[in-house]
């Protein structure tokens, strides 16, 4: 059915410029994600040299981020400067990080009260704009104004072509701050210390392949790797494709603090310490947009902060993956987490197995060790499905060859599965969901890991009962009944 537009009256309904620009304000941007918003249109405007430099002066305190990508025209300027300058839902090209067509705005709108953008392209005159929320509170109209703060105009001067973005009366920042007041010098130098250390993680890839350098008050940034890649005791894990190759997972587990000197052992803790770190490391385009943290799968516990798994995303699934405009939220889609749950499994079994053991050289019972899960994800025909796995120690002991009754009931079992009901479960509240043998069954979790050790015993020697318990589903999850036995 085609719509007839013309039979209905109309009437203009234009966002009220004072109270919109204040929304974009309240978007939930910190300092450290909005320059790091800011920096993503330098890697797409092609900067190889990106400067981030600032000036104290109390509350006239200013920032600027400055770059030799391609620059714009004034035209091009106006545009960028333009709230929702690009349609989310047009397509990208393959390396560029922006999508809502926001970034530049509301992440500097998030810190300040007064944007001013200069830009030059190659063999052309400079543009430059500014938007002045006071002066947009005043005139309740969408209007920049060509200015740029005096000691700015000849920022460019030195570069073929560039971009500087200016932040001016940052309110949420300084607002208030005296210039001879060290104590809020301090806290200023602290914030800026940690928009460093953010950068340094988010951007880490770019910097190790020499994409760009970047550099904070004219010292280069050196990156900032999770996971240890150059270290020869980090475990590596093998590449995995999903979603026919569009997605790429790959687990590491870090050293032991054993072998790790005092100064990388408290580097590798990251912004979050160990157990904040332990995760999944999502990016975008190589962007870091999710630093740890297991995707509302696991809890973060204390013998898994070793494990961390870099997890690679194209810039097309942004909506799949529910990525937010900061760039600072992810969520897997739900056909997605049942293959990322089972790989961060193995991962995390293998990392309580170094933490457990000290550091030891765990390389080639590593290798040969498998994780067993109790249910197994397949798909047949296109449609999905979970079978209970026969090789699980428990269910083996029980489902023995021949036995047709055990068998017939774990059959009904996987037919039966309430897979539409689990989802919509998960959809409407996902922290609602009970942990394996939580609380109060932990005395039945112990009988079942009993016997399987009893069993193990028959062919196995403690140590190794043990480092297989580490790797069955649901033991895995409590390592520390596990070192009870």
């Amino acid at each position: 059915m085609i719509f007839d537009y013309s039979k209905y009256p109309k009437e203009s309904a234009e966002p009220e410029a004072a109270s919109m620009i204040q929304s974009f304000r309240a978007i939930g941007y910190n300092i450290q994600t909005a320059v790091a918003d800011i920096i993503d249109n330098s890697i797409s405007a092609g900067a190889s040299n990106v400067w981030i430099e600032f000036q104290w002066k109390g509350s006239d305190t200013w920032f600027s981020i400055k770059d030799d990508g391609c620059g714009m025209t004034d035209k091009e300027l106006v545009q960028a400067m333009r709230p929702g300058s690009r349609n989310p839902d047009e397509k990208r090209a393959p390396k560029d990080l922006g999508r809502f067509g926001l970034g530049l705005k509301t992440a500097s709108f998030s810190q300040c009260r007064q944007l001013t953008v200069i830009s030059k392209k190659e063999s052309q005159d400079k543009a430059l704009w500014t938007w002045d929320l006071d002066f947009v509170s005043q005139t309740r109209n969408w209007h920049l104004i060509r200015y740029a703060p005096p000691e700015f105009e000849t920022s460019l001067d030195e570069l073929s072509s560039g971009t500087i973005v200016i932040w001016n009366n940052l309110d949420r920042v300084v607002k208030n701050m005296q210039t001879e007041d060290n104590s809020a010098l301090d806290k200023f130098l602290q914030i800026m210390e940690s928009v460093k250390g953010h950068l340094a993680m988010v951007f880490h890839r770019y910097i190790e392949n020499r994409t760009i350098k970047l550099f904070f008050q004219q010292r280069e940034i050196l990156p900032w790797d999770p996971f240890l890649s150059d270290n020869t005791a980090t475990r590596k894990f093998p590449e995995e494709p999903l979603l026919n190759g569009k997605i790429k997972v790959k687990g590491f587990v870090l050293p032991h603090k054993s072998k790790l000197s005092e100064n990388d052992h408290k580097n590798a803790e990251g912004p979050g310490g160990w157990n904040g770190q332990q995760g999944f490391y999502v990016y975008r385009n190589q962007r870091l947009i999710l630093a740890g943290g297991w995707l509302r799968m696991f809890r973060q516990e204390e013998q898994y902060k070793l494990a961390r798994i870099m997890v690679d995303l194209p810039n097309d699934l942004d909506a799949e993956w529910q990525i937010d405009i900061k760039k600072s939220v992810a969520r897997p889609p739900h056909m997605l987490r049942d293959q990322l749950k089972a790989y961060a499994t193995r991962i995390r079994g293998n990392a309580v197995l170094v933490y457990r053991h000290k550091g030891q050289v765990l390389q080639r019972k590593l290798n040969t060790a498998s994780f067993q899960p109790v249910w197994n994800a397949k798909i047949q025909n296109g449609k999905r499905y979970y079978e209970i796995n026969r090789d699980h120690p428990v269910i083996k002991e029980i489902a023995l060859e021949g036995n047709k009754t055990i068998n017939t009931i774990l059959k009904l079992l996987e037919e039966s599965l309430p897979i539409p009901l689990i989802v919509l479960n998960e959809n409407e509240d996902p922290d609602s969901f009970k942990q394996p043998y939580e609380d109060s069954r932990k005395n039945d979790l112990l009988e079942v890991l009993k016997l399987t050790y009893k069993n193990l015993l028959n062919n196995h020697s403690e140590s190794q009962a043990k480092d297989k318990l580490y790797l069955i589903e649901p033991f895995n999850n409590y390592p520390e009944l596990i070192d009870s036995l």
